[in-house]
């Protein structure tokens, strides 16, 4: 297979593997969230109003949810972002300039991984992808839309 069959084989999955890393993201997102709020997942739950534990944790589980189902994931990612950046600088970067030394890797990993998200969007499989179509698939947006312009696009 040649170098340009395969970077446009690669090229074309871009959305579905776009989507899919929002997915996982947004998951792994909601669950510590989840954690910090709840008590779940062997983590004890921080206090209600604890400052900044807390309302890290509400705004973990409700933009890892958004970004999870790919509603206003934008938005939400930028807010995820923000919040990780504010945690690394905050709370690792006093123990040692980089993530491995100061137990701050996820939440460097998240901050940049939310970054992406902001300038790339939600890929495919999105729900707010799913309503702005009516419902329709993307093959049979794309097969509409061929039939609609002349001369196929």
């Amino acid at each position: 297979m040649s170098t340009t069959r395969l970077n446009d084989r690669l090229t074309g999955g871009q959305p579905l593997v776009l989507g899919l890393f929002r997915i996982v993201l947004g998951l792994l997102f909601t669950s510590e969230g989840a954690a910090t709020v709840f008590g779940v997942l062997d983590r004890d739950a921080s206090p209600v109003g604890d400052w900044p534990f807390w309302y890290a944790g509400v705004i973990e589980l409700v933009c890892g949810a958004l970004v999870l189902l790919g509603v206003a994931t934008r938005g939400a990612a930028f807010l995820s972002s923000g919040i990780m950046a504010f945690a690394y600088f905050t709370e690792h970067q006093k123990d040692g300039l980089f993530p491995l030394q100061n137990g701050g890797l996820s939440p460097a990993l998240f901050c940049w991984g939310f970054l992406l998200l902001v300038f790339f969007g939600p890929g495919s499989l999105s729900l707010s992808g799913l309503l702005s179509r009516g419902g329709r698939t993307p093959a049979t947006v794309g097969a509409a839309s061929d039939q609609a312009s002349p001369g196929g696009r």
